[in-house]
């Protein structure tokens, strides 16, 4: 027995040998790492500026060259008297002689008159067609119908609308006339009626364009304001110009940019329409200066009616963007 006992405390003595815990010094301390310790591993480091500069160089220079570059040589341009047989230095005096230019007064009356026009009757049918397109069994069919007019050609629409005008075989002149609008003559031969047709027809290729957009801004009205305004009684027009129409303004200036910019630069289709006529009653001023520096060849003068057009059109440019944008500040 004794043995026995004696073996059983050497396998007891043996096993806590084996499992016992590890001893610690008491003379240790233990205390955290701190973080400046531990620097996790990175992957992708991040580059330095100067490499996403490099990368950029390229484009940068690119658009400086055609950007930049026509733009000091039209300010050079714009200070001789150049013709297709050379040109001389004559400072400022291209521009002096734009203040005693009858054309060129007459050419940026008729310009204001026709770009207000224009933006007027586009923004107010292109608001009404998203409306009316909006959420409807069809939108996606009467979208893609109303823009095939924008997917034109200026230049091609152009010459369908002066079809259109002919005193001759033109349904239009056929309709207006039978209705007693118009007598024998074409719409585009008489000066009270000639920019009226060329309004129309732009507002016909463009007005698609403000409709998106505005069909874009519709999607994101929100809806709890409109529901919050018709449990209060509010009628749907006046949920409209309460809730819907502040909320478009954003989307609008972009759109009354974009087409206020092109009223300013094409011509395609006065061109093939009218030509500036009858009697220069459709001949605003980005006419006259093709006629100017492309059929007269008087590129010193056309220089410096292209410059003062540029800046009247960034000036009238930010007068349009305050104009807008000052609903949705006072809302704020």
């Amino acid at each position: 027995m004794t043995k026995i006992s004696q073996v059983s405390v050497g396998a007891q003595d043996a096993t806590s040998k084996l499992f016992r815990a590890r001893e610690h010094s008491v003379e240790v301390e233990a205390r955290p790492l701190g973080g400046d310790d531990i620097k996790p591993r990175k992957f992708n480091p991040p580059l330095p500026r100067r490499y996403y500069l490099y990368l950029l160089a390229p484009a940068i220079g690119i658009l400086a060259f055609i950007s930049l570059y026509p733009f000091f040589w039209l300010i050079f341009l714009s200070m001789q008297d150049v013709d297709i047989m050379g040109g001389n230095w004559v400072g400022l005096e291209n521009y002096a002689n734009l203040l005693t230019d009858r054309r060129f007064l007459n050419g940026w009356s008729l310009l204001l008159k026709y770009s207000a026009a224009c933006l007027f009757l586009q923004l107010t049918i292109g608001v009404i067609l998203a409306v009316i397109v909006n959420n409807s069994r069809y939108e996606k069919v009467l979208v893609t119908a109303l823009l095939m007019p924008m997917m034109m050609a200026p230049a091609v629409a152009g010459l369908l609308w002066l079809f259109l005008y002919n005193g001759t075989f033109g349904w239009y002149h056929w309709i207006m006339e039978s209705l007693g609008i118009l007598g024998s003559a074409s719409i585009l031969a008489k000066a009270d009626t000639a920019m009226a047709a060329i309004v129309m027809v732009d507002v016909w290729q463009w007005t698609p364009l403000i409709t998106l957009i505005a069909l874009a801004g519709l999607k994101r009205v929100p809806r709890d304001q409109l529901e919050a305004n018709m449990v209060d009684g509010a009628s749907p027009l006046r949920n409209f110009f309460a809730i819907t129409l502040p909320n478009l303004y954003p989307v609008l200036v972009i759109g009354v940019l974009l087409r206020f910019m092109d009223n300013f630069r094409f011509i395609d289709h006065i061109l093939v329409l009218t030509g500036g006529g009858p009697a220069s009653a459709t001949k605003i001023l980005p006419v006259y200066l093709f006629e100017v520096a492309f059929k007269f060849f008087k590129l010193g003068r056309g220089a410096a009616i292209a410059l003062t057009l540029l800046l009247v059109t960034i000036v009238l440019g930010k007068i349009l963007v305050s104009v807008f944008d000052k609903p949705k500040g006072s809302r704020s």
